[in-house]
């Protein structure tokens, strides 16, 4: 499933860091893939993870298979071939019956057989029963939950196991299309209107969550009108899997600072290297902080007591909250494309870099730069400073 788009050691990371929660376009940065290519591969499944393929311990495996097939060409009896492999007679017997006989009994045939047999997925209960198929449709268009219909099937047919089934079954079936069991087209009437599975955020462990964040909504209104500068938007701009570098914007005048990040995202180095950076500023300038709610930022609390600068973080999927860093991540791109690595990037590009996207005009700044505007407004602070004093 998924074609040659994806491969099976993708397809395992892939519902790995679903099911942790991460979003589609962390999945796609981190395998080096396109988003659609995630996306499409997991509407192809309805958002459900295949089954793994599972040998029951029953079954004969590859290598006593190889066992049989020599104790045959050594004209061994089943029972004495049996009892070298610690199966029973009647089993090998049966292996040998139904794989060709003594004479064209094959290992690998006999093995590619059994797999074929095996193939999954079987056929869904609502493919075979067609009248438990048209009760659940019936309810479906009632816009009843599968919930509701499951429960409802096992009173109506209390005595009928073959009319009952689980609403995970009739999810299932409404989300993996190749099942072929329910129109998809009935996903209409589900309550989310979802045609694939989410995954279930796990918030029980405490794992990758932010601990003691403050919201957006708390944030001074000074920072939300622009008027004074200090306060930053902050993100990450990744190279390849494991380096990028940080971003920081300032509010009122658009301002970037940069610092690489060449040996991965922990908290930890992303914390230290945005202190250190943000520490070259005057105290005047490090008001607020706000920054998505990556697992980046883990370590904000420490953070704040080390800076003094308070971090504020945007609702989920909101990145337009930050939206003068997100504009400059853009800007970025032009001169660190998507893929090439960035673990060689020294702190001197970074800054050269950082100049001329401060010293460019910008529009919105009536056509002054960022750098114009800053130092317009350090003199104003200055002033207001010197006047207070005499």
């Amino acid at each position: 499933m998924g074609g040659t788009l994806v491969t099976e050691l993708e397809k395992i990371e892939i519902w790995d860091r679903r099911s942790r929660g991460e979003s589609l376009s962390n999945i796609a940065r981190h395998l080096d893939r396109g988003l659609e290519t995630i996306r499409r591969y997991l509407l192809l499944t309805g958002g459900v993870r295949p089954r793994p393929r599972t040998r029951s311990r029953r079954e004969l495996t590859m290598v006593e298979r190889e066992e049989i097939s020599r104790g045959l060409a050594a004209q061994h009896s089943c029972r004495t071939i049996a009892k070298r492999i610690g199966r029973a007679a009647s089993s090998v017997s049966r292996e040998v019956a139904r794989n060709g006989g003594r004479v064209g009994y094959r290992a690998g045939g006999a093995e590619q057989a059994t797999l074929r047999r095996h193939r999954r997925p079987k056929a869904s209960k609502l493919t075979v029963n067609p009248l438990l198929r048209a009760e659940v449709e019936a309810r479906l268009n009632l816009d009843w939950s599968p919930e509701q219909i499951s429960a409802f099937l096992k009173l109506e047919y209390a005595q009928d196991p073959k009319m009952q089934i689980s609403h995970e079954t009739i999810y299932v079936s409404l989300f993996v299309q190749s099942r072929g069991a329910l129109r998809q087209e009935l996903t209409r009437h589900l309550r989310t209107h979802r045609a694939a599975r989410l995954p279930k955020p796990h918030l029980a462990s405490g794992r990758g969550q932010i601990v003691d964040k403050i919201m957006i909504s708390e944030r001074p209104a000074e920072a939300a009108d622009r008027a004074v500068p200090g306060h930053w938007e902050g993100d990450l701009l990744l190279g390849t899997k494991t380096n990028g570098i940080g971003t920081l914007v300032e509010r009122s005048t658009r301002y970037a600072m940069l610092f690489p990040l060449p040996n991965g995202f922990s908290a930890e180095r992303v914390s230290a290297a945005l202190a250190k950076t943000v520490m070259r500023l005057p105290a005047s300038l490090r008001r607020s902080l706000t920054w998505d709610q990556g697992p980046e930022m883990a370590g904000h609390v420490r953070f704040t007591i080390d800076t003094g600068l308070a971090v504020y973080f945007c609702d989920p999927r909101s990145p337009w909250q930050r939206g003068s860093n997100e504009n400059t991540n853009g800007l970025l791109r032009q001169y660190f494309p998507r893929g090439r690595s960035l673990a060689g990037v020294t702190h001197g590009e970074l800054d050269r870099v950082a100049d001329q996207l401060n010293c460019r005009p910008r529009q919105t700044l009536g056509w002054r730069s960022p750098a114009q505007r800053l130092a317009e407004f350090m003199e104003e602070s200055l002033a207001a400073s010197g006047a207070t004093t005499v």
